[in-house]
């Protein structure tokens, strides 16, 4: 077997490597702001709000200028590319925005899942396809990281053998892209919470997905250092009749990322899928107090979790501002806290404990 050239070079590897620590610091995690306009619209009809590019910039906008009580909890950001190009109202862009406040600002750079054919049901990711000039661009225009979601789905067929290496190799190839252009790439690897599957099956897909993703990491060069990742809490399916403790959920979910992810990799940052805001601070709380040692610091890459309340306390009205960002404001302390391995729940939020589970989400 030949070496491997080397693609980095040390200054490259340090850049890397810095930006995903200032991500995950001790009580930081990521607010994923990275919604297309096709979600915003579900999310927007849900208050019955209009779904217009001004209303996306103006929600944005009351989440990135929450006071200054999210600066310890929120290390970065997940823009989508409208976001990324969007101004404040007195005409500063996002990004050189969120910079000012110390949040490293991330892109989402996948267009999106198609059919994988020969399967049955699912999907690959695109989005190859001209991502070696985005990122040049991206990096120009103020990103240091960038995130790419594969889907993947329990059923009693599925995932097959094919759809698990495809969606690794996938993500292995845009990973290599983004640290050629400096920036670190967020691997994410979803598990739908779909079906009645119990713990152990999720745990047990959950250990061959991310093995098959860290084996194509490893084929692909990439610099694990400079890396994140953003997996599935291992849970039962959304319709499984057994209830599992926060306990069992965090023991099962660090039992297979010890058995899969490397030691190199500063952090995890999970995503919430479909849980409960209040569920998705309570699981992440019970995964730092397990008792298993644990090499990486594992944080929050929130979506709904973060936003539910905000959302719902805005409704789409001027004059909610400031409700929206106490709301928002409370869940990113709760998850600082979390990640801590630090937060008593209170259960307090205009949301809190409303389950947030989309049949099949896409995004």
């Amino acid at each position: 077997m030949p070496h491997s050239y080397p693609f980095l070079t040390p200054e490259q590897k340090k850049e890397l490597s810095d930006i995903a620590q200032r991500i995950v610091a001790p009580g930081k995690g990521i607010l994923a702001a990275d919604e297309s306009t096709g979600s915003v619209a579900k999310r927007f009809q849900s208050i019955n709000a209009e779904n217009t590019e001004e209303n996306r910039r103006l929600y944005r906008q009351l989440l990135f200028t929450a006071d200054d009580r999210v600066n310890p909890c929120i290390g970065g950001v997940i823009l989508f590319h409208e976001t990324m190009y969007q101004k404040t109202d007195d005409g500063k862009p996002f990004p050189q925005y969120l910079k000012e406040r110390g949040m490293v600002v991330g892109i989402k750079v996948d267009k999106g899942v198609v059919p994988l054919a020969g399967t049955n049901g699912e999907t690959t990711t695109q989005g190859l396809d001209g991502l070696y000039e985005r990122c040049a661009q991206y990096k120009k225009d103020g990103a240091d990281f960038a995130k790419w979601r594969c889907v993947l789905k329990i059923t009693p067929t599925t995932p097959s053998k094919l759809a698990i290496l495809e969606n690794a190799n996938v993500l292995a190839r845009y990973a290599s892209i983004c640290q050629m252009h400096g920036i670190v790439p967020i691997v994410e690897p979803e598990i739908l919470p779909d079906g009645d599957h119990d713990l152990k099956r999720c745990q047990y897909i959950t250990e061959k997905v991310l093995a098959a993703v860290y084996k194509a990491l490893s084929d692909h060069h990439v610099y694990l250092e400079g890396t994140l990742l953003k997996p599935n809490m291992v849970t039962a399916g959304h319709s499984c009749s057994h209830k599992y403790s926060n306990q069992e959920i965090a023991m099962a979910t660090v039992t297979a990322l010890r058995r899969t992810v490397p030691p190199a990799v500063p952090g995890i940052t999970f995503l919430s899928g479909g849980q409960s805001e209040e569920e998705a601070s309570v699981n992440l709380n019970a995964m730092n107090q397990c008792p298993l040692h644990r090499p990486w610091a594992l944080t929050f890459s929130y979506g709904r979790a973060l936003q539910a309340s905000a959302l719902k306390a805005w409704g789409g009205k001027k004059e909610n501002g400031k409700a929206c960002q106490d709301e928002f404001i409370k869940r990113a302390l709760a998850n600082s806290q979390a990640c801590q391995g630090k937060y008593i729940t209170s259960g307090t939020s205009a949301a809190g404990g409303e389950s947030l589970f989309v049949a099949n989400h896409a995004y």
